[in-house]
């Protein structure tokens, strides 16, 4: 009798463990983006992140759901994707808004003595199909419609090759290897305007751990070569970002603006 209350409760246990590690796969990718969300709403400035970090998790994400129809995998990682591209969306429609009030702003500014006049933001629109504004549009919608091409144009291809085993392993390898370049955007961005202030330093920090979590995992569970290896190319940039934190707030590469704006970094 004690045996079998034993081993119900063992039962119970592993499935609430089971549970609660479902939910964290499915929404502890979202995490880190929460401080850098309410930062970019509270100082309505985006320059600290950059948009190309959208691009690339939404294209690791559709890649990774389509790569399920050809090698399934578990669901709560299907659902970690989907909750992940509806976030990316949700940051490309702030960080647009932000980008196009600043721009109005400025121009409005330059433009005092004509205040009865209209003042007119220049569009960029995707059908435009100018490279010099790739992924640097003025509207929200621009974005949908890039981020739909590419989805069906991903479907279609995978539709037609889904019955080769080397082009489904490699959609799998090409989602992995895309998620592990999630850093390098922000890293180029902090390097091009020789700071980090705009950047949620919470975010990098929860990317780092996050990463170095999963990279563990995969050396324990003897994980395909692979998932590792990205997830310690991963790890390498989220380091790589950190020290951006501290050299550009240890030697400063551009005179301190006057303007009060309160940033992730000060609030941290």
């Amino acid at each position: 009798m004690d045996d079998e209350i034993l081993d119900q409760s063992m039962h119970v246990v592993h499935q609430l463990v089971s549970w609660i590690a479902s939910v964290a796969i499915i929404f502890g990718g979202v995490v880190p983006y929460i401080p850098q969300y309410r930062d970019i709403r509270r100082t309505q400035n985006a320059e600290g992140f950059s948009t190309y970090v959208c691009l690339v998790l939404l294209v690791a994400n559709i890649l990774r759901i389509l790569f399920r129809f050809g090698h399934y995998f578990e669901t709560p990682l299907l659902w970690q994707s989907i909750i992940m591209i509806i976030t990316m969306l949700i940051m490309l429609n702030l960080c647009t808004n932000v980008h196009v009030a600043t721009e109005l702003n400025t121009k409005r500014r330059s433009f005092t003595d004509s205040k009865d006049e209209e003042i007119k933001v220049p569009k960029r629109l995707f059908v435009d199909f100018d490279w010099n504004y790739f992924w640097s549009w003025s509207r929200f919608v621009d974005y949908l419609q890039c981020v739909l091409a590419f989805t069906v144009l991903a479907v279609y291809v995978t539709y037609l090759m889904l019955d080769s085993v080397l082009f489904v392993e490699s959609l799998g390898f090409l989602a992995v290897f895309t998620e592990a370049m999630l850093g390098t955007p922000q890293l180029y961005c902090n390097y091009q305007n020789k700071s980090t202030e705009g950047m949620s330093i919470k975010m990098v920090l929860m990317w780092t751990s996050g990463d170095s979590f999963k990279t563990v995992y995969f050396l324990l569970t003897q994980a395909p070569m692979q998932f590792w290896i990205c997830g310690l190319l991963q790890v390498c940039v989220d380091i790589a970002i950190l020290f951006q934190v501290y050299y550009y707030s240890r030697y400063p590469q551009k005179p301190i603006s006057h303007t009060t704006h309160t940033t992730s970094a000060k609030a941290l």
